[in-house]
């Protein structure tokens, strides 16, 4: 018998189109939906008459929370996977192996570290006779050992995969970049000659709008007071060797991104969005002209 001998099986066809062939079944009823019936749910597709059902069946608090986050009479929670956050894991971690390598296999002749890692007088050619801004950023992807980086990534991971799908992949992506400057610009006021490595400031910077985000959605932000309170004492005990700089450096930006996202969170206001986020950008770059104003106190 060939496949056109065969007789048709109506389970094998979208039950709202009933000419469109599919294999893939509603979560919720098990009924079979095409691609343009099916909505992505935390586990497999949901149809639209499920996923109607799902939104009535919402609690109160469900509803609420989705009303704070509404901007324009949309809602701003994007969804999908955490892609980007995925992709700074991964360079990061091929960036903590290219250490290792430099290091152990080269004795550190190709400088991974020396070349990325943050430290302010190269920022201003009048001290180095040249400008490498772009350690602004790089300093994320450099560590200090195994466990520098394995925590960072573990804490980017725990974020990450709850935030982004929020704020959306190019909010994260701005957020990191951001946090990640923001704790730079703080080691460049506060500890102007002292050499920093790590994400830290990034990660701290996530912390922040998470907090911000889950205040605005009537969440218990208790746990996160609590992890960001332990980390940031941390920051201040003896021996540790952390640059709490970048801590609250990266805090305190992840904080204003977080009150950005929150007060334009429609896309209506997607134009003021961006317009703020540049300007917290510009504000933190400002910020640098601060230690030559100054004299670069800590080099005198």
């Amino acid at each position: 018998m060939t496949t056109a001998d065969r007789p048709r099986n109506p389970d094998d066809y979208c039950y709202r189109h009933p000419d469109r062939q599919s294999f893939v079944l509603c979560q919720r009823c098990l009924r079979t939906i095409c691609a343009d019936c099916q909505t992505q749910g935390p586990v497999g597709v949901v149809c639209p008459e499920c996923m109607k059902e799902q939104r009535k069946s919402r609690t109160p608090a469900q509803r609420r929370a989705e009303r704070r986050w509404r901007g324009g009479g949309t809602v701003a929670i994007a969804g999908g996977r955490p892609r980007v956050m995925a992709w700074i894991a991964g360079i990061t971690a091929v960036a903590y192996l290219l250490q290792m390598v430099d290091g152990y296999g080269f004795g550190g002749a190709i400088g991974v570290q020396q070349w990325l890692a943050f430290y302010a007088p190269t920022l201003y050619p009048e001290l180095t006779g040249t400008t490498q801004p772009w350690r602004l950023v790089t300093v994320a992807l450099v560590h200090g050992g195994f466990w520098h980086v394995g925590l960072n990534l573990l804490s980017l991971w725990m974020i990450g995969r709850i935030l982004e799908p929020i704020i959306g992949s190019g909010r994260f992506l701005a957020l990191y970049v951001l946090s990640t400057i923001g704790g730079s610009v703080a080691v460049a006021l506060l500890a102007f000659s002292t050499p920093v490595v790590g994400a830290s400031g990034a990660v701290f910077g996530l912390l922040g709008t998470l907090l911000v985000i889950g205040r605005r959605l009537g969440g218990d932000i208790r746990g996160i007071l609590v992890v960001l309170g332990i980390n940031l004492v941390i920051g201040f005990i003896p021996g540790f060797n952390v640059s709490w700089q970048a801590h609250v450096g990266g805090l305190i930006t992840g904080l204003v991104v977080g009150l950005v996202l929150a007060r334009t969170s429609g896309r209506n206001r997607r134009g003021l969005q961006i317009a703020l986020l540049s300007l917290v950008g510009v504000a933190l770059l400002v910020l640098l002209a601060v230690p030559p104003v100054l004299g670069y106190p800590s080099l005198t």
